[in-house]
């Protein structure tokens, strides 16, 4: 039975390993362009130009797809009557592209009737260069509607518009599907968005600067909180960073460009930032930031602090602003600033500023990604990306596994040499008395009659 339990922490030890080795490291260099980094659990999936062959995604799921130009693709949902389901497409086209003025993607969820329960678009406006867009879809149940509420199969559909003069490659899609919690049994909640809200620009961060390298996808965001962090950016480059932002918080952000003695080249829309919520659905862009080699500034507009009935505002930069959780940040720089300042990356500077104090969550139980938690606080103040953190709770398994094995290991090392020194004194013992008178061998060897140690000792 102890061996049995060695082998199992020793497997559960090599187990770990394997998993730490598995973990996708870092998939760029600083100060280098590196392509958009997929989840790496994503299934495939391909969509479907018939929508009663479409495919099923389930929630909590991550896929991996594709998508010409001019096509229109669908997926299938199976939804009950009470549950809220979002869908999120990210568009990656190919780096190398070209991309033109309201190319982009529109995701929409529609019912077995063709009925819209929602629709956004993703669409590349003045910063007409290649880069992840994403975009959102969702199924609401509300007691005083009669589209999109009963349980049944729907759709999501996936169109795709580029123009004629646009690179016609496929364009990468990465699309996830989640169910958002349900509310408080017995808690009600307002159903008009809230009419007044701060939206003063709060006064900059007062911590020192740190640096903080951004990531290549959602998947590997690197995570910030309010503060100032540095960073560096290419041409053609996309950088993500993530920021928790709790139920009643509001997040403000503001990138700055630094100065490139290379040139004074005027580059207009050479810079793009932008923000999704927790479900990958679009919040806002920031005015493109035009560069000429000197210094220059760009914010997001202020935005409301995260409600739950921010989803009844018209505006939907504020109806984004509906649950709590990772809000995720991205900045772009076109490939055109290479031609005049060269390839090498220009220091960047993110100002993030969480305002406003956390309150209670609507949901019930456990709200998931649709929550801030300790540990998202603490990711936040070390700058892991989720799987810098997810390696990190692995190798303290590894350690702690580690030191269990050690000690079983130890502890089994003393147990087998006593029991194998107590086997060999009764195996000598054994054999000496089988030579003793009493046992009928000859006299003056083996073992005392009065039961004491063997007479030679």
């Amino acid at each position: 039975m102890r061996q049995r339990n060695r082998g199992r922490v020793a497997l559960a030890m090599v187990a770990a390993m394997c998993v730490a080795a598995a973990l996708p490291g870092q998939a760029y260099a600083d100060g280098e362009s590196a392509a958009y980094t997929f989840d790496p659990g994503a299934k495939k999936v391909s969509g479907a130009e018939v929508s009663t062959e479409a495919s099923a995604l389930t929630p909590g799921s991550v896929y991996k797809s594709s998508i010409k130009r001019g096509e229109k693709l669908y997926y299938r949902l199976d939804l009950d009557d009470k549950t809220n389901a979002y869908v999120s497409a990210v568009a990656v086209p190919k780096g190398g592209g070209q991309v033109a003025y309201g190319d982009g993607i529109t995701v929409s969820i529609r019912d077995n009737a063709d009925l819209q329960c929602s629709s956004e678009d993703a669409r590349f406006e003045s910063a007409e260069f290649p880069r992840p867009i994403a975009a959102y879809a969702y199924r609401i149940t509300q007691k005083d509607s009669s589209t999109c509420q009963k349980a049944g199969t729907y759709n999501v559909l996936i169109e795709r518009e580029s123009k004629a003069t646009s690179a016609s490659d496929e364009w990468d899609l990465e699309l996830r599907y989640k169910s958002e919690p349900q509310l408080e049994a017995g808690g009600s909640m307002p159903t008009q968005a809230p009419e007044n809200w701060p939206s003063a620009s709060p006064a900059p961060p007062t911590t020192a600067p740190q640096r903080r390298s951004g990531g290549t996808g959602y998947y590997d965001a690197t995570s910030l909180e309010t503060g100032e962090w540095h960073d560096s950016i290419a041409p053609g480059q996309t950088r993500f960073y993530r920021v928790p932002v709790d139920w009643g918080q509001q997040i403000f952000a503001t990138a700055d460009l630094s100065n490139n003695n290379a040139s004074d080249e005027y580059i207009g829309n050479a810079l793009a930032m932008s923000l999704d919520n927790p479900a990958h659905g679009h919040v806002d862009d920031a005015s493109p930031l035009s560069y000429s080699g000197k210094p220059a500034s760009v914010s997001m507009d202020p935005l409301p602090p995260v409600a739950y009935e921010n989803r009844y505002d018209s505006t939907s930069s504020d109806s984004a602003m509906r649950f709590a959780g990772w809000y995720y940040l991205s900045v772009s720089l076109s490939p055109e600033v290479a031609k005049s300042y060269g390839d090498k990356a220009i220091p960047l500077t993110l100002r993030i500023k969480v305002e406003g104090t956390a309150k209670k969550s609507p949901y019930t139980g456990d709200a998931g990604i649709f929550s801030v938690t300790q540990d998202d606080k603490d990711m936040a103040r070390s700058g892991q990306s989720g799987p810098e953190a997810a390696e990190s709770d692995t190798m303290r398994m590894v350690g702690v596994a580690g030191i269990g094995v050690g000690a079983v290991l130890v502890l089994g090392l003393g147990v087998w040499t006593l029991l194998a020194r107590r086997r060999a004194v009764a195996a000598q013992a054994a054999a000496i008395g089988s030579n003793s008178p009493v046992a009928g061998g000859p006299a003056g060897g083996g073992q005392s009659p009065h039961g004491g140690p063997p007479q030679a000792w």
